[in-house]
């Protein structure tokens, strides 16, 4: 299948990601090199979301679903804290918000770990409704921890009610680095596969095999709220407050 043109965010003239179509599929690939977390990455992730969900309700698709990717060897290793702590609020008002979104988007969300995932970049993976991992390189790994670093409450939410207790407590008070094999055995991942293009096949599967409950409209980002609202409620419990 030929993928159409690619819509590249936040403009072509400083190019942080694209999104490119698939029939029902719209990938979204972070080209940053380590696709770290700044409040320009985060607002270009927050405006591709907004044009697909656009394009499903103009086109009135009963078939779609949303993959996000990197290249090389990082998918996201985590918040550039330079950039990001230089404005004031970054967290609560611009990163948890962007989790939230992806958390409660309106179609399948399916995050392909074609490398590192680490901090900020495990916890989008996290929000994601599925996930795949590349086998032969690359760690998801919340190393707060050994920064050191606080883990905020809508985070820490997020981590807690998508991973088993055990699972969570490794990741969080251990900063364990999860292969994909441990990911996979541990319920991180759903399915995992070797090399980029493997991987990235492997979550093209995955996305086309759920793409189809995208037909229920509005009622499957209806459905996540119900499911989420606790992760939801501390994503945002700050997010309105002022500075």
């Amino acid at each position: 299948m030929v993928a159409a043109h690619k819509v590249v965010f936040p403009t072509e003239g400083k190019h942080l990601l694209e999104i490119t179509r698939e029939g029902p599929l719209f990938i979204m690939t972070m080209v940053d090199k380590e696709n770290r977390f700044t409040p320009e990455m985060c607002k270009a992730i927050c405006d591709a979301l907004d044009h697909v969900a656009e394009v499903v309700d103009k086109e009135e698709l009963t078939e779609a679903a949303l993959m996000t990717r990197g290249q090389d060897k990082f998918y996201s290793n985590g918040l550039d804290m330079e950039k990001a702590f230089s404005v004031p609020g970054f967290t609560d008002h611009t990163f948890m918000p962007m989790l939230n979104k992806i958390l409660l988007f309106g179609i399948p969300t399916i995050a392909c770990l074609n490398g590192h995932a680490f901090a900020g970049g495990c916890l989008m993976a996290m929000a994601h409704d599925y996930r795949v991992m590349r086998s032969d390189r690359g760690f998801m790994c919340m190393n707060e921890i050994d920064l050191p670093s606080p883990l905020p409450a809508g985070m820490s939410a997020l981590l807690r009610y998508k991973m088993h207790p055990h699972v969570y407590r490794s990741c969080v008070l251990e900063a364990k680095r999860f292969s994909a094999q441990e990911a996979l055995a541990s319920h991180l991942v759903d399915a995992i596969a070797e090399g980029v293009e493997g991987t990235v096949e492997l979550g093209k599967k995955v996305a086309l095999k759920i793409a189809p409950k995208a037909k229920s409209g509005v009622f499957y980002g209806m459905i996540k709220e119900e499911m989420y609202p606790e992760i939801s409620e501390r994503l945002m419990m700050n997010a309105h407050a002022k500075l």
